[in-house]
């Protein structure tokens, strides 16, 4: 990048301002490193400027995710200048909300990544000061404890400080509203629109930071019985009655994240005796030096957990991601005796099995009430459709969203919803939100009913697969430096759509930026073929990435055609992943 004099100065004098206005002297001393490597050599006077560039090129972008970004002085990365900002733009919408009807309330979580606990107590002293009635979690937690405050408390808002499983390098600002700002199915949920704008609007980077009161007191520090109250709220949901005896042996990994004492707690008082934490990753660590990317859908993020669970012949797998909203699931397949996670599809259409069954045998409350009437299953519209299936042979309603639980948990009268990105709410009267914790916990009672009946998940799959047709999914992502090289190739899909699939013509090709009566506009493309199959495209809303999602549907007519069918349905999808790699020009 090469900037002409005038616009060098110009960034000199915005970095200058904003190191001498930083509340955080580490981040203030790297700002002005970078300022004094401009008058290196030729290389490092270039490599700085385009450093200094790209952080002073607008600001963060407040949305329905809330912030997320590296860490790093500069109005576009995670610090504590922009958290005050933030934090008093939240401040500003609650006290608006509220006007002269009532004190408005927020309560504050963090995880254990870098900056996490400064940055919450940066917004409690800024809420504080501007009046909110404020709660601090007493730790280190998981996002569904804060999640669970947020309703157990009856606040009017939460921020939850985590980049959930992004890199180490990254932090992160999540945003629920409760209380008396939303009524209705969303209350407790994270922001969507229009709340996102009109927390935005009120984000002020024109004003003197020094501006912006911020208080040394005034919060109420939360008892560690929030934690003990979740805890007895998620175990309430186990069925001891039916399946007294856990007898499971579970192998257990929070990926260097916040979720192991809490799942491990969990997974106690219900009965699993027999869980083994993988030992290096057991504790909270910043640097998550075990994993390249700390999501347990990378390739690799469970290669420990495996590891642990041959070495001591476990029956099943629960990992956590960083802020444990999150669960991935593996287990050994007797059909060839390997451990595979099972994906986000599969565990999302086995716990809607699992509690189809508990609900129709009166074993679970719907709605505070031991019936089926006014069941309702939900997941994402990139997510499998077995799962619409499960619910309509069950007789429950059944609604697609948008991605993302800011839009699954404000499904009416919601019982159980998924996302692929193993996202589970099964409680949403406790966490209106996915939660690890919670869904662990049925995966592992599911395991070891089971296990009891001789059975395992994938004898469940293989009974799905006949009851509504082999559902196979697959992804694509595309990660990119360059965020404009998204638009570019969402561009190139819209002159210019595949005309077939996997050998199937498209027969519908769907904008879903032109929105629709069952779904508001997002920027993604969803392609039906004649066949079935399926293909969705859309910028990840969270990542650098593009995504796109395949699933094809294969009839079944015996268990003696599942081997042939599976077969078939990975060749289907392998051509149209090449297709899809086609009409992206890769």
């Amino acid at each position: 990048m090469t900037l002409n004099p005038t616009e060098l100065n110009e960034l000199v004098t915005a970095a200058k301002s904003w190191a001498d206005e930083d509340p955080d002297s580490g981040t203030a001393a790297e700002l002005r490193g970078l300022l004094a490597e401009l008058s290196a050599d030729a290389s490092a006077a270039a490599a700085a400027a385009e450093e200094l560039a790209d952080r002073f090129a607008g600001t963060l972008e407040f949305g329905t995710a809330g912030l997320r970004a590296a860490l790093g002085a500069g109005p576009r990365r995670m610090n504590r200048a922009v958290v005050r900002r933030t934090a008093a733009g939240i401040a500003s919408f609650l006290q608006d909300t509220a006007g002269d009807k009532y004190t408005p309330s927020a309560v504050i979580g963090y995880d254990a990544r870098h900056k996490s606990r400064a940055f919450a107590l940066e917004t409690a002293a800024v809420f504080a000061a501007a009046g909110i009635e404020t709660f601090l979690l007493p730790c280190t937690l998981p996002t569904p404890v804060l999640a669970y405050a947020v309703r157990a408390l009856d606040t009017d808002a939460g921020v939850m400080v985590t980049a959930s499983h992004n890199p180490a390098a990254d932090n992160g600002y999540k945003v629920y509203l409760g209380g008396r700002t939303v009524k209705g199915p969303g209350k407790g949920a994270q922001i969507v629109s229009p709340y996102d704008a009109e927390i935005a609007a009120r984000i002020d980077y024109s004003v003197p930071l020094k501006s912006i009161e911020i208080a040394p007191e005034g919060w109420t520090d939360v008892s560690e019985s929030i934690v003990a109250d979740y805890i007895n709220a998620v175990d309430r949901l186990a069925s001891r009655e039916r399946f007294p005896e856990r007898d499971l042996k579970i192998v257990l990994t929070s990926l260097h994240g916040v979720g192991g004492e809490t799942m491990k707690s969990v997974l106690k008082d219900a009965g699993f005796r027999k869980v083994i934490p993988v030992a290096a990753q057991a504790q909270p660590d910043p640097d998550f030096p075990t994993v390249a990317f700390p999501n347990p859908e990378e390739p690799g993020a469970l290669d420990l957990a495996l590891e642990t669970a041959v070495e001591h012949n476990a029956d099943l797998v629960i990992a956590n991601d960083p802020d444990a909203d999150r669960v991935a699931v593996a287990a050994l397949n007797p059909a060839d005796g390997e451990w595979r996670m099972l994906r986000g599809d599969e565990v999302g259409a086995l716990l809607g099995r699992h509690l189809t069954r508990r609900i129709t045998s009166g074993h679970w409350k719907v709605r505070g009430e031991k019936t089926r009437k006014g069941v309702v299953f939900a997941n994402s519209i990139v997510s499998s459709r077995l799962l619409a299936r499960v619910a309509e042979a069950a007789g429950f309603a059944h609604v697609e969203t948008l991605t993302g639980f800011k839009w699954i948990s404000r499904v009416p009268h919601l019982t159980y919803g998924y996302e692929e990105a193993l996202g589970y709410c099964v409680a949403p009267g406790l966490v209106r939100d996915k939660d690890g914790i919670s869904a662990g916990l049925l995966v592992a009672e599911m395991a070891a009913a089971l296990k009891m009946q001789g059975r395992t998940f994938f004898d469940e799959l293989d009974d799905l697969a006949l009851e509504h047709g082999l559902h196979l999914t697959d992804q694509l992502s595309i990660r990119v430096s360059d965020l404009g090289l998204l638009g570019e190739m969402m561009a190139r899909l819209r002159a210019q759509a595949p005309v077939s699939l996997g050998g199937s013509p498209v027969e519908s090709a769907v904008d879903l930026a032109e929105g629709s009566a069952e779904l508001p506009p997002t920027d993604g493309l969803k392609y039906l073929t004649a066949d079935g199959t399926r293909v969705i495209i859309r910028p990840s809303g969270t990542e650098p990435k593009l995504k796109c999602y395949l699933e094809v549907i294969v009839p079944v007519e015996s268990a003696a055609d599942l081997p042939a069918a599976r077969e078939q349905g990975r060749a289907r999808l392998d051509a149209v992943l090449a297709d899809v790699n086609a009409a992206l020009g890769l």
